[in-house]
């Protein structure tokens, strides 16, 4: 059991709460009994921590015991439940020749926005999710606490967007930005076999360059409201869309 928040293992999981360790070693942290379970699920979990006495889902790697101090300490909640996964990077490969359904999200910072899109993607049958470079971590705790696992179903990549948007059209897809300028309504949009959605940032939309790599502009009429969260936005044409 691990008693004290001061130990040297404590000291380098509490660094996974930063971007750049995450990055470095290829691991996260995932919170709470739901995401530990889906990570469990998913062959993601190295070792769980946990309270002593927690019912812990059936698991054949490490069961650490820890103190609750420890256990705050590596989570983020203020009230954490009762155990904290060590994981690694999802790695589930990205294969646009078998895709038919994709989103690109240019430039998002809310996590829960991300988050949501994710968890809609799986539900709605989409294929995968492309983040652009200058959007948030995926392995972000309150984007993890968003997606509710998703994410380790769902290939999810971050990469550069213009690029992203070539090696689809390569791949037979029609891809669409989301805007207003010179766009057509989304009832006016025949479904086609392979289709990719570009989501644009909450504040700025779509960037500038990377409409002009899409095949098309695409928006959804609205009346007495100046926008739609940009979630709500990608739920619509996930529904709209959705394979048949």
């Amino acid at each position: 059991m691990i008693q004290s928040t001061k130990s040297e293992r404590v000291k380098q999981l509490v660094k996974l709460k930063q971007k750049k360790y995450r990055e470095q070693t290829k691991q996260f942290l995932a919170e709470g009994e739901h995401l530990v379970e889906e990570a469990i699920k998913q062959h993601l979990a190295l070792e769980v921590f946990c309270l002593d006495g927690a019912s812990v889902p059936a698991f054949d790697g490490v069961i650490t015991e820890v103190s609750r101090p420890v256990l705050e300490k590596l989570t983020f909640s203020k009230t954490p439940q009762s155990m904290v996964a060590l994981c690694k990077y999802h790695q589930r490969a990205f294969d646009m020749a078998e895709m038919r359904r994709v989103f690109l999200l240019d430039g998002l910072q809310d996590p829960g926005n991300i988050g949501t899109i994710i968890r809609t993607s799986l539900a709605m049958g989409f294929d995968g999710v492309i983040l652009s470079e200058d959007s948030v971590d995926l392995y972000n705790d309150k984007l993890l606490r968003a997606c509710q696992g998703a994410n380790f179903y769902l290939p999810v990549i971050s990469a550069k967007m213009t690029e992203s948007i070539e090696q689809l059209q390569a791949s037979g897809f029609k891809v669409f930005a989301t805007a207003l300028h010179e766009a057509r309504p989304i009832q006016e949009i025949p479904t086609a076999e392979k289709m990719a959605f570009v989501m644009g940032n909450e504040g700025n939309g779509v960037k500038k360059e990377t409409i002009k790599k899409c095949d098309g502009s695409i928006y959804i009429p609205i009346s007495k409201a100046e926008s739609l969260n940009v979630a709500i936005a990608a739920g619509m044409f996930a529904f709209q869309f959705r394979k048949s």
